[in-house]
């Protein structure tokens, strides 16, 4: 996602992180400690975020963030395999759910949602897409 930034950043062009700990619990830090675990641990090696990183959310289930509610009402999923559901932290789990870390949303300048990635869609095909936008 630095990565996007340095690309995009100064074309009206931003990313937004929002931990989760939904996905196999592997976020289990508090968010005082989010910047450091990025730092140090996971990534590690130096890693400082060139985007905003938000307080963790849900982004499925019954306490899920209502941007997210929208954003799957607006796009709808994109992998057709669940996953394994013994890995999921939340209820009930429905067919357009997030399907794990990393899932990514694209919007148009307008706000306006254009596209939603799985979380192993070609990082260069997501590129074509941002410049096409801008």
């Amino acid at each position: 996602m630095n990565a996007l930034m340095e690309m995009f950043g100064d074309l009206n062009f931003t990313v937004l992180g929002f931990p989760c700990n939904q996905f196999g619990l592997q976020s289990p830090e508090v968010n005082e400690e989010m910047l450091n675990i990025l730092k140090y641990v996971r990534p590690g090696g130096g890693f400082i975020p060139k985007f905003p990183v938000f307080a963790k959310v849900e982004v499925n289930g019954l306490n899920e963030e209502p941007l997210f509610t929208y954003l799957k009402e607006s796009l709808p999923f994109v992998n057709p395999l669940i996953g394994d559901i013994k890995k999921f932290y939340w209820s009930p789990i429905s067919v357009n759910d997030i399907r794990w870390n990393f899932e990514k949303f694209l919007f148009k300048a307008d706000g306006t949602p254009f596209k939603r990635y799985e979380l192993h869609y070609p990082v260069e095909m997501v590129e074509k897409d941002i410049a096409d936008l801008l």
